[in-house]
């Protein structure tokens, strides 16, 4: 009695049934989606938490009465971006002596600005953190499924100079799971494309965020120093 060949139909008997190549296609693909998933949970926490204590800080800073008191506030915020920089600024503002030792002396607030722009540096870069794997998923990723496709259509072609014959049943299998690396392939970087388009508007908008309480406090160090003026 001859034996009959079950040709696959589900997605699972595809997989099943595809050869070494495709497997690795799929598994590495899998494992991206898996790595670009914790990220995108992990990021939009990160980037929800730190706007909210921003916005908490900031109201925070302009009814605080003066800069020991909103330094000591900031201790509520260790999420926040803003507050972070703020403490930087106070830290060298202290380093470099009273308002009054500061009067005149541009070097000594170009330090403070300085200051500034290395903490807004570093706060920024460490919201970007992995942000970059999100990019390289999503350029990476439907060419790794593509590489499987061809691959899969090599072995359909393979198969009908094998059995001489060009009929679906012999080529369906071969193209049904090239086609499936492919689908992977797009399915894991449509996700990781829109999250990396979200997460970098959401850094800009923190990084502007930053870059206005900067000039803020450089501006009140400024009033401060003429008010000094004035009052001597």
């Amino acid at each position: 009695m001859p034996t009959t060949h079950i040709t696959p139909t589900g997605v699972f008997d595809l997989v099943s049934e595809a050869g070494w190549v495709a497997k690795s296609v799929l598994f590495l693909l899998m494992s991206a989606s898996v790595m670009c998933w914790a990220i995108i949970v992990t990021k939009w926490r990160t980037l929800k938490l730190a706007h909210r204590q921003n916005q908490h800080f900031i109201n925070s800073f302009w009814n605080g009465k003066n800069l020991d008191e909103i330094m000591g506030r900031s201790e509520n915020f260790p999420n926040s971006p803003v507050a972070s920089v703020f403490k930087y600024g106070v830290k060298e503002l202290r380093k470099l002596g009273t308002t009054e030792s500061l009067a005149g002396n541009t070097e000594k607030m170009d330090n403070i600005s300085r200051a500034l722009i290395r903490a807004s540096t570093s706060e920024i870069s460490i919201l970007e953190k992995n942000v970059g794997w999100l990019a390289t998923t999503a350029s990476a990723a439907p060419f790794m499924g593509l590489f499987g496709t061809v691959w899969g259509i090599m072995n359909s072609f393979q198969s009908i100079g094998a059995s001489g014959s060009a009929n679906l049943a012999v080529v369906a299998p071969g193209i049904s799971e090239a086609l499936i690396t492919t689908a992977t392939g797009i399915g894991v970087a449509i996700p990781a494309v829109i999250a990396y388009n979200y997460f970098v508007g959401q850094i800009k908008k923190i990084a502007i965020d930053i870059e206005c309480f900067s000039q803020d406090f450089i501006n009140i160090v400024q009033r401060s120093i003429s008010s000094g003026r004035k009052g001597s």
